[in-house]
């Protein structure tokens, strides 16, 4: 996507308090980066290799990637894989699945084949400890997919914290039973538009879709029932937000669709963990 459609790469920088926090683990930095959309057109040759700098230059300790590699075809995902395998961090990457990465027929199985050869585990409702057993990290089978299952938390005992790696936040929704003190989602783009004093372009859109009869509405692009299917949250489509006693953070993703960003750019998440 032309730059004038996207926007410069934005690093978001914040701090998280995670409650019980080991001391060693103080201070401990991970990059998220989401919603690459790799086909050679929704995310540009130029904004990916700064991306790849920036990730570079930080070194972080982990690096979590949380889906929608690919859009419509699985197969850009090896050239895509091939480029982020050397990103350097202490933990190594780790990823879940998008719907994109899914939806396909046999791209699931691509996706995570091309990833496991990067030595980039993909999770499916699985637990694993790149910091020990201090902070585990779960990753979720994509919302959509219908294998989704919060019950895997249940597997960490309730007084160890744990990063969350999910792709569609409305799943904060159904975590909000379970201990989480830091999930990472995507899935949104941010809303893709951002109107100062509004909202979100879907924020927005919903307002005026209201007064609009359904059999009209269907027939305008931004305001049909399936743009809205994307997620039910869109108060959560960007930033970090407190769901119940639970942090989710919602990168706005590299990928651009048509029509573009605006005052929504695309993002790379620097996230520094500290005791809270």
């Amino acid at each position: 996507m032309h730059r004038l459609l996207s926007g410069a790469l934005s690093v978001e920088t914040l701090t998280i308090p995670i409650r019980g926090l080991p001391a060693r683990l103080a201070g401990s930095v991970i990059v998220q980066l989401s919603d690459f959309h790799f086909d050679g057109v929704r995310l540009s040759d130029s904004l990916l290799a700064k991306t790849i700098e920036r990730v570079e230059a930080i070194n972080p300790d982990l690096i979590a990637l949380t889906g929608d590699f690919v859009t419509d075809d699985p197969q850009p995902i090896y050239e895509l894989a091939r480029r982020i395998k050397q990103l350097p961090s202490r933990y190594g990457a780790i990823a879940v699945l998008g719907n994109h990465d899914i939806q396909v027929p046999g791209a699931q199985a691509i996706v995570t084949e091309a990833l496991e050869q990067a030595n980039i585990p993909v999770l499916w409702n699985q637990v694993i400890k790149p910091f020990g057993d201090g902070f585990p990290v779960i990753g979720f089978a994509d919302y959509w997919s219908k294998e989704f299952d919060p019950q895997e938390l249940n597997q960490i005992d309730p007084a160890v914290p744990r990063l969350v790696l999910s792709h569609n936040p409305d799943t904060a929704a159904l975590l909000a039973d379970w201990r989480v003190d830091l999930q990472l989602s995507g899935h949104t783009h941010g809303g893709q538009v951002y109107i100062p004093g509004l909202g979100t372009g879907p924020e927005v859109w919903q307002k005026i879709r209201r007064g609009v009869p359904r059999i009209i509405r269907n027939q305008i692009p931004f305001l049909s029932d399936r743009c809205f299917r994307v997620v039910r949250h869109w108060q959560w489509c960007r930033g970090l937000h407190w769901v119940g006693d639970n942090q989710l953070y919602v990168n706005r993703g590299l990928g651009t669709y048509f029509p573009g960003r605006f005052l929504c750019s695309p993002e790379l998440t620097v996230l520094t963990l500290v005791p809270a």
